[in-house]
């Protein structure tokens, strides 16, 4: 039964690509005569044309991080792994898929403007504003959970603290030979991919233990791997993307494709057998009701509003033509949601009374991949780390393109440019998510409690509430320009429905502490942006202005 889930998954998703694909290029007309602003606007630094291979590697990287893993792990060990599935396989194909291949298409076709800038032509000015701020509190969530989420990871294996570390040398070493000693990408490729492997292997020779960390903040080391997170993302944000950012997100794609292989190759050699439910209950005490809550706690494993914002922002200022919009896009979307399945299968295994339910979701995964690779003969504890490193390499690569596309929203909201602006704009976007790791959060009962766990459930609310909002723009452009808006209009609908219910479910739940009055304030910016956007639409096309297709 587990080989046909996932093997029907695979199945479902590549058809998918290879017709509902094709049906959105046929809608955009996708046209490679077109030149993109990668070559129309080359500066050097952020817009940079990029092999197909290298950006899909850069833009699934990205948006991969913790969430196709985390969510669908928290959503079946709640619901049962049915729903979770199910909106898996939809939401990627009809919703998310759409979304990203839509964003990104609109920003090239926009001189690879972000979203919120493409908002302010089809909207108004003030939208832009409001969307702008929606965006940026999103990214400092992401950076938040995500930074919180890594350093615990590197605290319980030292091993994947050395790997990790040794990972960004290989990635700064790639970029030097392909773009300054110009190897080819795929000589580069035959050299430095082994070399991920291998690190896996050293890390846990020489393991960073969290007794060598240097203390601070308590004699936390925790809190000390945080510092040094937001430091490296610093670095990442102002340095131009052929030295880190391109070259470390292609190799960590590897890892990605590694793990897809290695739950495939244990899904069918392992002889493993459903155990877990397949439905639980409609609802969750922990969570809430299934409907509207398990739209967001899957989050990025079928949709994620976080993917318009890396698309219209860094991957639309590398893509090289426009064809490469469906691998990269659309087919960025369907790999997440095959990642999700996997993610998935780590929990359809365990039986109901298996300790590892009351585990972590990083500590499910993990255990899950020891199992796969250990029917090909890798020891447990290398398929363990093994597992944590490719998810730690998820997430880092979604910290430092987070971070530079926070820079992006502050430059762009400041309309300030140059050396000067790069610097304070990533400082100003680090700034909150220091103070958030770095102090003690408490939950409602006074006990210590990690910052990714109480920022999650408003994280999956915004992030899918995004997706919901990036989508409203896409139709306001599309109407202008005279095409089917329907197949974006349906999946921007029950997104705002959803997301908007869950947002106000957390306003109820949580009140006045923290988790409450950063779901009003989100909710107060959407409603804004969707009541802006709903007066424009009324006056008419004729009076829209500056449109540019």
């Amino acid at each position: 039964m587990l080989i046909l889930i996932f093997l029907s998954a695979l199945l479902i998703f590549a058809l998918a690509y290879r017709f509902y694909g094709r049906f959105l290029e046929k809608q955009y007309g996708i046209d490679d005569s077109r030149k993109t602003p990668a070559h129309t606007d080359y500066d050097g630094v952020d817009r940079v044309p990029a092999h197909a291979a290298i950006l899909l590697g850069h833009h699934f990287s990205s948006i991969a991080g913790a969430g196709p893993i985390v969510g669908p792990i928290i959503a079946a060990l709640a619901f049962g792994w049915a729903p979770a599935l199910l909106w898996i396989l939809l939401g990627a194909i009809l919703i998310g898929g759409v979304h990203d291949f839509s964003a990104l298409v609109a920003s090239i076709r926009h001189k690879a403007r972000s979203i919120a800038e493409i908002a302010k032509e089809y909207v108004s000015p003030l939208a832009y504003k409001l969307f702008l701020t929606f965006i940026w509190l999103c990214l400092v969530y992401v950076i938040t959970v995500f930074t919180d989420l890594t350093s615990a990871t590197f605290v319980g294996d030292g091993g994947v603290a050395t790997s990790s570390l040794l990972f960004m040398v290989l990635a700064i070493g790639f970029g030097l030979s392909v773009y300054r000693f110009k190897l080819p990408v795929w000589l580069a490729s035959l050299i430095f991919v082994p070399m991920v492997f291998v690190v896996v292997w050293l890390g846990q020779q020489i393991p960073i233990r969290a007794e060598q960390m240097p203390l601070c903040f308590g004699n936390d080391p925790a809190k000390t791997w945080d510092l040094i997170l937001l430091c490296y993302c610093f670095v990442a944000s102002v340095t131009p993307v052929w030295i880190l950012l391109q070259p470390r997100d292609y190799l960590s794609s590897y890892l990605l494709y590694a793990s897809v292989l290695g739950g495939l190759v244990g899904i069918l050699g392992g002889g493993f057998v459903l155990q877990y439910p397949a439905f639980i209950a409609w609802s969750n005490p922990k969570i809430g009701a299934l409907v509207p809550m398990l739209f967001i706690t899957v989050a990025c494993g079928a949709c994620s509003g976080f993917h318009s914002v890396v698309a219209s922002g860094t991957s639309s200022k590398q893509i090289s033509k426009e064809s490469d919009a469906r691998v990269v896009g659309y087919g960025g979307m369907l790999i997440e949601g095959l990642v999700a399945v996997i993610a998935l299968t780590t929990v359809i295994m365990l039986s109901t009374g298996d300790p590892l339910t009351k585990k972590t979701p990083l500590e499910v995964y993990g255990s899950g991949m020891s199992r796969f690779l250990s029917v090909v003969g890798i020891p447990a504890n290398i398929g363990f780390s093994f597992g944590l490193l490719a998810l730690s390499t998820f997430i880092l690569t979604t910290l430092d393109t987070t971070t530079r596309l926070g820079r992006y929203i502050v430059e762009e909201f400041f309309n300030c440019r140059g050396k000067a602006a790069r610097y304070v704009a990533t400082l100003a976007t680090l700034a909150a998510p220091a103070v958030l790791v770095l102090i003690t959060l408490k939950d409602a009962q006074g006990n210590p409690i990690p910052a990714w766990k109480i920022i999650w459930p408003v994280f999956g609310a915004t992030n899918q509430l995004l997706a919901g909002l990036a989508l409203l723009v896409i139709v306001m452009w599309l109407k202008k320009s005279g095409r089917n808006v329907f197949f974006a209009l349906l999946p921007m609908i029950f997104m705002v429905v959803m997301t908007v219910w869950s947002l106000v479910l957390l306003l109820g739940q949580y009140g006045l502490s923290v988790i409450g009055i950063i779901a009003g304030v989100l909710l107060a910016l959407a409603v804004l942006v969707i009541m802006e956007s709903i007066r424009t639409y009324r006056k008419g096309a004729d009076q829209l202005h500056g449109h540019r297709v």
